[in-house]
């Protein structure tokens, strides 16, 4: 129950903490428009929109490059300018009124899959969340595929959701990009069958055992033969049984584990 909260507390963490960053940190490009508002000089104020090759152009001042720059530097930038022989001791607010159309796409195991527009910087977690969240069938990794600034390469990364989500890995939680194609993977599943309170299908998790797995499956019955029990696992294409399995034997997945009854 401790680890639970604790796993709560930390996916609330990670999907809420980039939003105390977002303003300083979000990146101003083409679309995006600009309200810029100088303290004390009204008629040097205006709302722009940042062109194709990543300017704006503002009073006094012409046309400035401030593609790649966050807010907070393109306020910089314009109170330096303006303190230039302009103003003394200017003070310059930046604000983004209006976000350029970036759209990334979401498949998979999610309860809401499609495209989505990206309002600002928005990370993995966020998009997901955005997505209505993960079915309870979704495995423990994601895939997105990005197309390089140029358009010509498509690469492709790789997401461990049980990193990100199980321990903590914010390494994991990428910054979705412009185009982005993200597929959340189907999880992979064992079957526990005979004796066992729960026989059921299982979601498989890395170093799963046996007895981990019989735990899942609500653990042995009362007639349970517990230094009986089998594996049945497809090995290159043919069926194989494993007797007497140890309780540290590793599942994999499609891994049937079956559990005979005790005669004594």
């Amino acid at each position: 129950m401790k680890k639970l909260i604790i796993k709560q507390i930390w996916i609330v963490f990670l999907l809420f903490f980039p939003l105390l960053t977002w303003a300083q940190e979000y990146t101003v490009g083409e679309g995006d428009v600009l309200n810029i508002n100088v303290y004390e000089n009204k008629d040097l104020s205006t709302t722009v929109r940042v062109s194709s090759d990543g300017t704006i152009r503002v009073p006094l001042l012409g046309e400035l490059q401030v593609e790649g720059l966050s807010v907070s530097q393109v306020s910089a930038k314009i109170e330096e300018l303006f303190a230039d022989g302009y103003l003394v001791d200017p003070q310059v607010d930046v604000f983004i009124s209006e976000h350029k159309s970036k759209k990334a796409v979401i498949l998979g195991q999610i309860k809401n899959p499609g495209q989505y527009e990206l309002r600002g910087r928005i990370t993995f977690l966020e998009f997901i969340s955005k997505a209505g969240g993960l079915t309870e069938a979704a495995g423990n990794r994601a895939t997105i595929k990005r197309i390089s600034d140029k358009g010509k390469q498509e690469k492709q990364i790789e997401i461990s959701l049980q990193a990100l989500i199980n321990k903590g890995d914010t390494s994991q939680n990428l910054i979705i990009q412009d185009n982005d194609s993200i597929y959340i993977s189907k999880a992979e599943t064992y079957y526990v069958s005979g004796e066992v309170n729960k026989p059921n299908s299982y979601k498989h998790e890395p170093d799963l055992t046996v007895i981990k797995a019989v735990t899942m499956a609500g653990g042995f019955s009362k007639i349970a033969a517990k230094n009986k029990v089998k594996i049945i696992r497809v090995v290159n294409g043919k069926e194989s049984i494993f007797e007497n399995v140890n309780m540290d034997e590793p599942i994999l997945p499609n891994d049937v584990i079956v559990v005979p009854e005790s005669f004594f």
